[in-house]
């Protein structure tokens, strides 16, 4: 199922994305409430519920070109990241003084830079080095703690595409990487929830990045480092993990912060995810 958080007729509220179209779940189930993190939160049967409503013969709802897709989750307790994750962008973040971790290397995304799938980004005026980076990203399902690599998928409640947007020159300046990375708009998520039972094999998809319609990345999961059992297993190691938590993958090669092509205003990057979907951002000055 694809679930999408939207804005219509000034109302916000969550449907379910089927065709060309969004059908208000919240409308058709009331006892659904308007929030996907809600809806994981809830357990398997709302979903339950949905997927039945998914069935259903007679669904019409808002044409998909007349509404505005939001950020699918707006309120995760936590937005966190893993970097360096493809070996060749680990391996050109070395060339750059960048040493390659011997470990998963996590920082947090504080949860306030979150914006839509087509929102506008703001290249910072106190930054002169904003980047992109496509990730595939992954919302939590259920609550978990030491859940194990071999159970992880349990916990996986779907995928979205995420641009970890980075202010290079605040990122170098901290021991760590959390300020470069939290900016204000600088976490489009979307364009939607696909759930997990959507997609067979989350390592094998094939995902870019493109800036005014030229490619500036391309790779497929299956090159990641640490996988996403892998990540989510170390993660709940140290933390508990709750429905609604948001995790991004990592980046592959071709950033600009290597290639010297770094964004600039009036920019627009697309991320596009196979059999998730894509996003598209332009870049505005503040």
């Amino acid at each position: 199922m694809k679930l999408a958080r939207y804005s219509y007729e000034g109302k916000v509220s969550i449907g379910l994305v089927v065709g060309d179209q969004i059908v208000d779940i919240p409308q058709r189930l009331p006892h659904v409430p308007p929030s996907i993190k809600a809806v994981f939160a809830g357990g398997d049967q709302l979903l339950d519920d949905i997927r039945k409503l998914q069935g259903s013969s007679d669904l019409k709802g808002a044409l998909l070109a007349d509404v505005k897709l939001e950020a699918p989750v707006p309120d995760p307790q936590k937005y966190l990241a893993i970097g360096m994750n493809y070996q060749d962008h680990a391996e050109e973040a070395e060339a750059k003084g960048v040493p390659i971790p011997k470990s998963q290397l996590w920082f947090n995304k504080q949860v306030s830079c979150i914006t839509g799938p087509f929102d506008s980004v703001v290249y910072p005026r106190v930054s002169s080095k904003l980047d992109y980076e496509a990730e595939l990203g992954v919302v939590i399902g259920k609550r978990c703690r030491y859940v194990s690599e071999e159970d992880a998928h349990s916990v996986v409640g779907g995928y979205f595409v995420a641009n970890d947007l980075s202010a290079r020159d605040w990122q170098a300046a901290s021991p760590t990487f959390t300020l470069g990375k939290s900016f204000d708009t600088h976490g489009p998520i979307g364009p939607w929830i696909v759930t997990a039972d959507d997609i067979a094999n989350p390592h094998d998809l094939e995902m870019s990045l493109l800036v005014n319609g030229v490619q500036r990345q391309r790779t497929n999961t299956s090159k990641m480092i640490y996988n996403i059992w892998q990540q989510i297993s170390y993660l709940s190691q140290v933390m508990t993990l709750e429905p609604g938590d948001l995790i991004a993958t990592g980046t592959c090669a071709n950033v600009g912060m290597a290639t010297g092509n770094l964004l600039k205003p009036g920019d627009i990057v697309r991320v596009e995810i196979e059999k998730v979907g894509h996003i598209e951002n332009k870049v505005i000055g503040e």
